[in-house]
């Protein structure tokens, strides 16, 4: 992994094929606590935080991340769940998505990220019609970004000069390298 941008490009298109019933997906930033003032976004939706929990360095500059993935399912509806409700199997659809979720990524692997697994579930107060859960995910992810990189090149000749120990002489070799 070289940064987070990565873990959510992965996850994301992960979430949204597993899960065609969602609908949007996006990095949370407590959107549907300002509707209002929000891009509108169709749901149900989900969205993805990151936070990193521990670390381990593993030397030149790399780690190993133990990341929370915080994955907030969002579904605006004037459904009913109460027993008897005429719309209760819409409303109650709701979660079925958040089993899928949980299905699509629990004990997976990808290529920026290891060992995923749920650690939580819960309801979040919006205050309006919205359902809002939150599950929370843990994976150790290995963060390259601070690491120097290198470019390989291809070498045709290379010269060598040495000197001898009174620094008088000067020898030059040259080595024609085959490509």
């Amino acid at each position: 992994m070289q940064n987070i941008k990565e873990l959510y490009l992965e996850l994301s298109t992960k979430i949204s094929a597993d899960v065609p019933a969602l609908l949007w997906g996006d990095l949370w930033h407590n959107q549907v606590n300002f509707l209002d003032q929000e891009h509108p976004f169709p749901t149900p939706a989900y969205f993805l935080s990151f936070r990193v929990l521990g670390t381990q360095d593993e030397g030149q500059k790399v780690q190993s991340l133990k990341m929370q993935v915080d994955c907030y399912i969002f579904y605006e509806t004037m459904a009913d769940t109460f027993e008897g409700s005429f719309n209760q199997d819409s409303a109650l659809a709701f979660l079925d998505i958040i089993e899928s979720v949980y299905a699509s990524i629990h004990g997976t692997s990808g290529e920026n990220y290891s060992e995923m697994r749920r650690t939580g579930l819960s309801a979040i107060d919006t205050g309006t019609a919205g359902n809002l859960y939150l599950q929370t995910f843990e994976c150790v992810v290995v963060d390259y970004a601070a690491m120097k990189e290198y470019t390989d090149i291809t070498i045709s000749e290379m010269v060598i000069e040495t000197t001898v120990p009174n620094g008088t002489n000067t020898e030059e070799s040259t080595f024609i390298i085959p490509t």
